[in-house]
């Protein structure tokens, strides 16, 4: 892609673009563009602290208002987060960007306009892979660029009035904008959910959702099949994905229900009310040509030489698309239990520490994915703040797979260890005294005892009733509390009753 003037995404209809489930026979067309806050200590274009939680209006400077006499100073690591997303995402980085002044006049814009990228973006072009259930799905990024952010104003605890913090004015931005590729809420959330996932996993990003670092704008459009894209309603920071998630379906349903009813819709800029599960106009939506954008007179055009680039790649962590293809390839898992397991750094490390410590892969996936991530989500927490290590999920794991006890055990062994009861595997299975039988004689006494008092189970295996016989094995694995080795009790069940 050449360093030049990057259109309009959703200026025309995407030929070719996969069709999605009609909604009351309206197709959905989804665009995203997405405000990550970068991880630099420092503004984009001042020394001014960007820590969270500050008094008001203290930690906006000079350069941040534009004070005459003052010039805005590139930070250096906003532009190696902006690299390192380009890397991430398969982009094209461009070795010459520029910077353009964005007007517009609002009360929490203190200068007037925003410092941002227009015609030459620092990234162009790039895909984000996710799964929808077990589907996957790509869309297509139009660009990434840079930029700073406004100041915040503050309406609670003003009567009548409205509180102006400028704390955030010049807080390093990227701006990831992509193709209007979604077809479905189910996949705009699970596009979020990706990119969330890839500038937290690569560092730019701490991803924090309710202190505005990852802030999500959904372009919203209907038609009907084979039409041109409809009028787009873009609703804005979307700070949560159960958020993002009611706020489309809301604004689908509202724009087929004006269709419907004979009326136009309106371009316009849309706030989601959490409250009612509503989504209301704010103000009509601008183009380009309304910000009047021109090239700002105090930055250079922003070089990034290939050294650079190389240097930053060397950097970089495995990204989660190429761990998920490892575990494929070494670990046979399937790909989608791959991507479930790099859903987060976090994540793809308790796993690789469990299969470390012992457990097989197939099985740690299963049990991660299973068991623990339904105890998580319950409790809504990560993987953190799981009470089983990943070593002792590998040391369990481990017990299974060399005979030592049975799934039934692991459970319970694995209860022991989520409730803090203990913190050894084999401490646990010893005091439990879950090893399983290996007395085929006390085992046989079991069996004959359980064919005494089940006749009506004989009966029925024998007149070829399968369920029967499965019947049986649970009475018997119940009388050895478990601890009967069930392919041993399968077969000496299958001789005694001939």
């Amino acid at each position: 892609m050449s360093d030049t003037a990057v259109v309009n995404p959703f200026a025309e209809a995407q030929a070719g673009r996969p069709t999605g489930p009609l909604v009351q026979g309206f197709e959905v067309i989804i665009g995203f563009e997405t405000h990550a806050q970068l991880s630099t200590e420092s503004k984009i274009f001042s020394r001014a602290s960007t820590a969270f939680g500050a008094e008001p209006n203290t930690q906006a400077c000079a350069v941040d208002l534009a004070l005459p006499g003052t010039l805005p100073v590139m930070n250096k690591g906003a532009v190696e987060r902006a690299i390192k997303l380009g890397l991430a995402l398969g982009s094209h980085i461009a070795p010459r960007s520029v910077f353009a002044r964005k007007n517009y006049f609002y009360p929490d814009l203190p200068k007037g306009y925003q410092i941002s990228q227009f015609e030459i973006p620092v990234v162009q072009g790039g895909t984000v892979s996710f799964f929808v259930g077990d589907e996957s799905k790509s869309v297509r990024l139009v660009r990434a660029h840079l930029e700073e952010d406004a100041g915040k104003s503050l309406h609670e605890n003003f009567i009548g009035q409205s509180g102006i913090d400028l704390n955030r004015a010049g807080t390093p931005l990227l701006e990831i904008v992509t193709e209007p590729d979604m077809r479905s809420t189910a996949e705009a959330v699970a596009y979020a959910k990706e990119l969330h996932k890839i500038v937290t996993w690569i560092g730019i990003c701490d991803g924090n959702m309710q202190e505005g670092s990852f802030r999500c704008d959904a372009n919203v459009s209907v038609r009907r099949p084979g039409e041109p894209l409809g009028t787009r309603r873009e609703i804005k920071n979307l700070n949560s994905f159960r958020f993002m998630q009611q706020a489309i379906d809301y604004e689908i349903r509202w724009q087929i229900g004006e269709i419907e009813d004979g009326r136009k819709i309106q371009q316009a800029t849309v706030l989601f009310d959490p409250d009612t599960g509503e989504t209301r106009a704010m103000r009509t939506k601008e183009d380009a040509a309304d910000y009047r954008y021109f090239p700002d007179p105090d930055l250079p055009p922003l070089a990034i030489a290939q050294e650079w680039i190389d240097r930053v790649k060397a950097g970089m962590p495995e990204l989660p698309r190429a761990m998920a293809e490892r575990y494929v390839r070494d670990h046979g898992l399937s790909e989608y239990d791959a991507a479930q397991l790099t859903q987060s750094v976090a994540l793809a490390r308790y796993f690789d520490e469990a299969v470390s410590k012992g457990a097989t892969p197939k099985l740690a996936s299963n049990w991660i994915t299973g068991e623990i991530a339904r105890r998580l989500n319950a409790q809504d927490v990560g993987i953190e703040a799981a009470p089983v290590k990943a070593a002792q999920l590998g040391q369990l794991i481990a017990r299974i797979s060399d005979g030592t006890i049975p799934n039934s055990a692991a459970r319970v062994v694995f209860d022991a260890l989520w409730s803090g009861e203990g913190s050894d595997v084999d401490a646990i299975i010893a005091a439990k005294d879950l090893k399983p039988m290996n007395d085929t004689g006390a085992l046989e006494k079991i069996i004959d005892g359980v064919l005494a008092t089940n006749q009506k189970n004989i009966d029925e295996y024998r007149a070829g009733k399968d369920k029967a016989f499965n019947a049986l094995v649970g009475q018997v694995m119940k009388a050895s509390q478990g601890k009967a080795n069930p392919a041993q009790v399968n077969a000496l069940l299958k001789a005694k009753l001939g």
